[in-house]
Formats: C-alpha cells, structure tokens, sequence
C-alpha cells in the first residue's frame, strides 16, 4: 500500500523517520527504518535514508509492504457472554486476556475464544487478525466488549462509535483525593514523541480526546471514580487521568514506577457500561458488567 506525504514548513528539518514516525500512528519509529533500509520510501523520486532532513514541499512516498499473517487458530474457551443475538455479542472480558492476536499473542486471545464460538460468523473488515473486532480494551481493563458477527452490524456500531453515540462508562480507582465532584479533560491524545509504546497529552499530532469523570467515593489516599468516555483514543483515561495528576491504581506506565498494592496487576480500570443503537431493529439497548471480584476486594481494603 502506497501513502503519499507533502512536508509543510512544521516539518522542516526533522529526519525523515521522524517525520513518517509522526504521521503514521499505526507504525513504530523502528518499523519505518527498517521499511526505509528496504527502499521503500522516496523523497522527490529518490530513496533517501533515515537520516535524510526533509524540507518544505518534499514529496515523500512511502510503500508499506503487506504483513506476512500468521494463521490464527480457533481456542475453545468458557467466554463469559452477557448478550448475543445473529448480529453481535457481547462478552465481559477478564483481567490478563488480550483482545485480538499481535506480536507475542497469537493464542488465548479473545479472537481465539470468539473463532471457536461463534465459528464462521464474525466481520472480516478488520482482516484476519481482529475477525470481528470494532474496538478494544486493555489487556489489565475488564469489562464489557461487544464484537460483530457480520459487516453489517460492524458498519453500525463503528459508525456509532466514530459519532460519540455510544454509551461507554469506566470505573477506575485513582491515585490522591479529587476534590472537586466531577470534571472534565479534553485534550488531545497522540503518540509519546519518544517512547513509541506509550501515548500522551500531544497538541501537535493527537486526536481530539474527551473524557468526564465523577467522584463516586473518596478514600485516604486515593478516588474511587466514573468516567464517561465521548471518545475512544488508546489509553484515553489512563492517559487523561495521569494528566491531572491522578494516575490509575496499578498503572505503572503512566503513574508510579511501583505498585503500592502487592500483588495488583495492572491498572484498576473496568468497562462497566455499554449502550448502543442495534445494528438491525434500531433499539437502545445497554449492557453493565460488575466489578469483578478483586476489584471489589480491593475497595473493601481501600475503606
């Protein structure tokens, strides 16, 4: 697949990965180099390197060369199902499963569960490695999913999604005591400019980013919270949350380095509510999953 950039004046002088790097928010820094090495990226007709300064009004081209697939195998799994019909499931995903295959999870993946249940029906317009996926959570993030049996009901509720129409609440227990009863962050969400694996608050190159939040109870050291999502960016409230100074519980990416909790894994952060229109009657429909039980537990130790 071939993608074409024009540099503007912002782009003056930057190197020319670093450049694609900000653009691409699919492709890592390292990715791209190696994409570069093979000469696949032209600047005015010409192969340049990484290290090419690119100006105002290059015209970079860059061809992505397509993926080798890995073949992704169906995984018999006890899938805990809060609702399915011919259209749609929806599943309360568990702390610790990843949503879809990637690099280092090709099984016990979501994916793999949903393959072996639903068999032959689900969406093919996510490719092979996400049949069925219209969005995700976290690996650590419990909660409500819905995935999509068919492209007609992908079509539906990725629109819906695209519109801010969908219903999203989050519970999560944050780092300090809020004091204020609600808020909320708007600022946008792109790529960490040095650290690839993580995201952050980027005004530059970031994606409009919302995310309202409620006190629903305080604690000595930490806030028991909601949080309403309008849009759905990658680690948007772990992110967003951070920002303010109020970091998720177990996040040790975009809060403390160690986990006061022992024995926690990962951020504290459940997918509670899921509302949408249905893809084929039109009907509101909305479906909560509880806290699970270490979740609960640990908000028992918290008071």
């Amino acid at each position: 697949m071939k993608q074409f950039f024009t540099v503007t004046g912002e782009g003056e002088a930057s190197r020319l990965d670093a450049f694609l790097s900000a653009q691409l928010d699919g492709l890592s820094r390292s990715h791209i180099q190696k994409i570069l090495k093979g000469g696949g990226v032209l600047v005015n007709g010409r192969p340049e390197k990484s290290s090419y300064r690119v100006a105002p009004g290059d015209q970079v081209e860059l061809e992505v060369p397509e993926p080798e697939e890995p073949e992704i195998l169906a995984e018999e799994m006890d899938l805990d199902i809060l609702y399915e019909d011919r259209d749609i499931i929806l599943i309360n995903k568990p702390k610790g499963m990843v949503v879809h295959p990637a690099a280092g999870h090709y099984s016990g993946t979501l994916v793999n569960g949903l393959m072996a249940h639903c068999r032959e029906d689900l969406s093919g317009i996510n490719g092979v490695l996400r049949p069925g996926i219209v969005h995700r959570i976290d690996m650590d993030t419990t909660g409500v999913l819905i995935a999509c049996k068919n492209d007609f009901a992908h079509t539906s509720i990725a629109q819906q999604l695209k519109v801010h129409s969908i219903t999203r609440k989050y519970y999560a227990i944050v780092h300090g005591v809020i004091r204020e009863e609600e808020g909320t962050v708007n600022a946008p969400i792109g790529r960490h400019p040095t650290d690839r694996k993580k995201m952050s608050i980027n005004t530059k190159n970031g994606r409009e980013a919302v995310t309202h939040y409620r006190v629903l109870q305080r604690f000595e050291k930490f806030t028991y919270v909601e949080c309403q999502l309008e849009t759905g960016r990658t680690h948007q409230i772990r992110v967003h949350m951070a920002s303010i100074h109020h970091p998720l519980l177990g996040d040790t990416v975009y809060g403390p380095a160690k986990c006061p909790v022992s024995g926690l894994q990962g951020q504290t952060l459940h997918a509670g509510v899921l509302g949408f229109l249905h893809p084929r009657t039109g009907e509101y429909m909305e479906f909560s999953a509880p806290l699970p039980e270490y979740f609960q537990e640990l908000l028992k130790k918290l008071k």
